[in-house]
């Protein structure tokens, strides 16, 4: 009896130690709370990640990069496994620049989060800002915004001059007058309002927004296991939202410093999903397309190859 208990232990001990080989002793992940990532922050806040792989001991480092173009420099170096939150337009740029990315799965489509913000006291139209300072993050959704929407007007990004400026430098640059517009996002969208500042355009009609959790690819290669998991946790997030609002909403308003009916607006805005349709691939065709024929891409990739299957189940 003794022999078999010890060589059933060993079994279980060797069975711990492959689980244990098969998973990285650290998953390094962004925490973006920025436009209202509510998986993101309910995921972290409530220590989802940490739970899930408790047993296999692994470290989760939570790293906050906002910037999309600096996220896939990280993944590049392998600095970074996951993105838990990137634009579509910061995802292709980094694929064409050959940093090895994929997307694990769906977040968000926001029309209404992303719009641009005139400075207080004047009713622009799109057409207005030829001559006039616009300022924003280069190389994202924004940008993406302002560059279809002067198109659509018969204009260019030349037509303007742009400023490149992360969203909060750019609300404070508007609402003192210093720039003619800004590229602005979800509470910093509500801010500008209250302070007097009106939306010229959001991505009705323009943009079609997707918000997305992308890997590093050679980790999901490497850890098969590691990155279902992470992606399971992220869709459960979704889950809980969903059956715990209230909760949610209060989780949410407390990280991004709003107000209850603030985070109702921005969570109504922001239009959650977890799995990727083919309209998600057709739409990433159609954002490469535009990127390329204006400039803000140089090198096109085959789009469904930077879709993960996980992605689409």
């Amino acid at each position: 009896m003794k022999i078999k208990a010890a060589l059933a232990a060993f079994c279980c001990a060797a069975a711990a130690f492959a689980q244990a080989a098969d998973m990285p002793k650290a998953i390094s992940i962004t925490y973006v709370k920025a436009p209202f990532n509510l998986q993101n922050i309910v995921m972290k806040e409530r220590g989802m990640l940490e739970e899930a792989f408790k047993q296999e001991g692994v470290e989760i480092k939570w790293r906050v990069i906002n910037s999309g173009a600096v996220q896939g420099q990280a993944m590049a170096s392998g600095d970074l496994d996951f993105s838990a939150v990137m634009n579509t337009a910061s995802l292709l740029m980094a694929a064409g620049a050959g940093n090895p990315i994929a997307v694990a799965t769906g977040v968000a489509h926001p029309k209404e989060i992303f719009a641009i913000v005139g400075r207080p006291g004047e009713s622009l139209s799109v057409k207005d800002l030829k001559g006039k300072r616009v300022a924003g993050p280069k190389g994202t959704v924004l940008h993406q915004l302002l560059v279809a929407s002067l198109l659509k007007e018969g204009m260019s990004i030349n037509d303007v001059e742009f400023i490149n400026m992360d969203p909060g430098a750019a609300m404070t640059a508007v609402l003192s007058g210093k720039v003619d517009a800004g590229l602005l996002a979800a509470n910093l969208v509500i801010k500008a309002h209250e302070a007097g500042a009106k939306t010229i355009a959001t991505c009705e009609g323009y943009v079609e927004p997707n918000l997305v959790m992308t890997v590093r690819k050679s980790f999901a290669q490497d850890y098969p296991e590691a990155f279902r998991k992470v992606v399971e946790v992220n869709r459960a997030a979704l889950e809980w939202i969903r059956t715990h609002q209230d909760e949610a909403l209060q989780i949410g308003a407390k990280a991004q410093g709003v107000s209850i009916d603030d985070a109702k607006k921005l969570y109504d805005w922001s239009n959650f999903y977890d799995t990727l349709t083919e309209a998600d691939i057709k739409g990433l065709e159609l954002d490469q397309k535009f990127l390329i024929d204006n400039g803000m891409m140089e090198k096109a990739v085959d789009v469904r190859s930077l879709v993960l299957p996980e992605a689409m189940k």
